[in-house]
């Protein structure tokens, strides 16, 4: 067998009565995932080596071992141990290269789980909680805020704008959360200095049941208090997600937290669909060029054609500046489009920038200035029954 990936290293667990005990095989005498002792209390994590315990497995609860997917002996090995391994275990194999097969094999053979190696905490504590109850007996929420951000086209800072103002959320003293769902060039983490932060293709290797995880207790915390479910790190298919894992996953997050902002990508897909349509509010962000306000009016049409447009849908005009206004005006786009911009947010490229690259908000590097303000209104307009930012009128341009 290979090891099953350690994510960290703490002090050898002691069996202490009425505790289920979570069996590791994998090399050295210290079991990996700390972080998931202090989520579950009532397990106990014991490393029992590099070789599958045959005699001894009833002894535990659970199971965890690493399969090498591309080893036809090793996975035949595997298959042979789960037919012995006693009912009341629960294995949960962490497959290397992966494949539909094999995974479906160890599955038939009775793995209660299979989850592609390596292995992360989050992907690990949602099987757990799956198989062995809550993360934490703390008391579920009957469902916060779900807002969805849509870009009107590339390159509009729609991501900037959802951090910031997502973070001035946070700060404000609600539980928020950010969801990456650009599966593929999603870079909020990024924008946030978490680069180690969940991912959502680490919800969806586990076969669990989304809706009955407590994510407030799995996911990291920006400084501002904004807990973040990022992107992908590599390119994913955008049909990776089915519409059932999108509800599932939101729904599991409006229990845990007052506010969920998701940045949406601009394409359309079924899943992508079901979201908006979870969606109590959803915010189109767009530029004051004629190439973004045609792609606007395409957003805006889609949204009729889905039955979407009758939630609240708010148009925001981002990094908006004189010499833009110059050239077109914002009446004439307004009337064009037949509506107004709900909130309009000035371009200041220096200050957002220096944001981006620290991963900071606004405020921790100027206070005051009219791109923070506008920002604040956005974030009144995303929760407004959630922030409590101190208002500060946007300035309008035009």
């Amino acid at each position: 067998m290979t090891e099953v990936p350690a994510l960290a290293r703490f002090s050898r667990a002691t069996r202490i009565e009425n505790l289920m005990r979570v069996a590791v095989v994998g090399a050295g005498d210290q079991p990996p995932f700390p972080g998931l002792a202090a989520l579950f209390p009532h397990l106990c994590f014991e490393c029992v080596g590099p070789t599958w315990p045959d005699r001894s497995a009833g002894d535990y609860d659970v199971l965890i071992a690493s399969v090498n997917g591309a080893s036809p002996s090793e996975v035949d090995a595997a298959a042979r141990r789960l037919r012995a391994t006693p009912s009341n275990v629960r294995v949960i194999v962490a497959l290397q290269h992966a494949e539909v097969g094999v995974t479906r094999l160890l599955l038939r053979e009775g793995a209660a789980d299979v989850l592609t190696a390596p292995v992360s905490d989050t992907a690990l504590a949602v099987t757990l909680d799956k198989l062995l109850g809550p993360v934490k007996a703390s008391a579920r929420s009957p469902g916060g805020q779900l807002v969805c951000v849509l870009k009107a086209g590339g390159g509009v800072g729609a991501t900037a704008l959802s951090v910031q103002a997502a973070a001035m959320i946070a700060a404000s003293g609600a539980g928020a959360c950010l969801v990456d769902a650009d599966v593929q060039f999603g870079a909020a983490s990024l924008y946030l200095d978490m680069p180690d932060s969940a991912t959502v293709s680490d919800c969806l290797s586990s076969n669990a049941n989304l809706a009955q995880v407590d994510f407030k207790s799995l996911l990291s915390k920006h400084r501002s208090g904004l807990s973040l479910l990022a992107a992908p790190r590599q390119i994913t298919p955008l049909e990776a997600l089915s519409p059932a894992q999108a509800e599932g996953l939101l729904t599991a997050l409006k229990a845990s937290y007052d506010f969920v902002l998701v940045d949406m990508p601009s394409v359309w897909t079924a899943w992508t669909n079901r979201a908006l349509q979870l969606a109590d509010r959803i915010i189109v962000v767009t530029q004051l060029t004629v190439p973004h306000l045609h792609m606007l009016e395409r957003q805006l049409t889609t949204l009729r054609t889905q039955g979407l447009d009758e939630r609240s849908v708010a148009l925001v005009c981002n990094a908006l500046s004189q010499d833009q206004t110059a050239l077109l005006s914002l009446k004439s786009a307004e009337r064009a489009l037949g509506r107004g911009f709900d909130v309009i947010v000035p371009e200041d490229r220096k200050l957002m920038l220096a944001a981006i690259n620290q991963g900071v908000e606004l405020a921790s590097l100027r206070r005051g200035a009219k791109i923070e303000k506008a920002i604040g209104d956005l974030a009144r307009l995303l929760a407004p029954q959630t922030a409590t930012i101190e208002p500060a009128k946007t300035r309008r341009w035009g």
